[in-house]
């Protein structure tokens, strides 16, 4: 019975996703601060005499954030970068000279 398998899968903690509570966290603040510049470009477009194609800007802004910000707020879950496997670069363990940590 052999007990080393040739191609062991290694995870890194860089393959962590991040939790369900902190990727919902970052599209609510990404969500709120969309819905914010919208709420300046609405009141700056009424308020401030400017010309024309500024004003035309600002509403636009205001017409079209709610939509990138949604669609930003529903957007699936990212997935974990995947790392090369050990299998796959040909290098199965740390190298002897590399094992030791100096100070």
């Amino acid at each position: 019975m052999k007990l080393w398998r040739k191609h062991q899968t290694v995870h890194q903690v860089t393959d962590a996703q991040p939790s369900l509570s902190e990727d919902i966290g970052k599209r609510e603040r990404n969500y709120f601060i969309k819905m914010g510049i919208r709420l300046v470009c609405l009141v700056l477009a009424f308020t401030v005499p400017a010309p024309l194609p500024v004003k035309l800007l600002l509403f636009a802004g205001a017409i079209f954030l709610p939509y990138v910000a949604v669609i930003g707020a529903n957007a699936p879950r990212r997935e974990a970068s995947s790392a090369p496997d050990v299998a796959e670069t040909g290098q199965n363990e740390i190298p002897l000279h590399r094992r030791e940590i100096g100070s």
